[in-house]
């Protein structure tokens, strides 16, 4: 498992035998997200720091948003990352073009608090926002396919049923 804490660092833990693996700061903020990529042998925490969790060494650092980093999604089977943030955007990142920012969707007006790729259609996402609102996106549209509406607070999860 891995975890990221409020004062920067970063933990992984066996959860097996219940011990701490590791643990390394990432920067002097809180750092609000941390996501393993598995068939990279990476870790990706913060504002973007990509490490090797084998022996911590970093491979790539850039700063990913202008505000803290609230959810990271992995896709399945592309070379992307999404990225949201208070900032009120998504991100989409391409490590095999040296993490260039490939797209940026806009609409939320709050903070977007979780990203999750649709099991079932992988080119299709969902964003839960403090604005309220779950929006559907596509994978190469700037605008959402559809919103959702009716929260009477902000939305802080989603999730697809399988």
């Amino acid at each position: 498992m891995v975890a990221s804490l409020y004062n920067g660092s970063v933990c992984v833990w066996n959860h097996e035998t219940q011990t701490q693996v590791k643990t390394f700061q990432v920067c002097d903020l809180p750092v609000r997200v941390a996501k393993f990529v598995a068939r990279k042998h990476w870790g990706i925490a913060g504002a973007i720091r990509v490490f090797n969790y084998n022996t911590l060494e970093r491979t790539h650092m850039f700063d990913a948003h202008s505000d803290y980093i609230r959810c990271i999604a992995v896709h399945p089977t592309l070379p992307y990352i999404l990225s949201s943030s208070d900032d009120m955007l998504i991100k989409l990142w391409d490590w095999d073009r040296k993490w260039l920012c490939g797209q940026v969707f806009e609409g939320h007006t709050h903070y977007v608090m979780q990203i999750v790729i649709n099991p079932k259609d992988n080119n299709q996402f969902s964003s839960a926002s403090l604005d309220r609102t779950i929006k559907l996106w596509q994978l190469g549209s700037s605008t959402p396919n559809f919103t959702l509406e009716g929260h009477e607070k902000g939305v802080n999860c989603i999730d697809y049923y399988s």
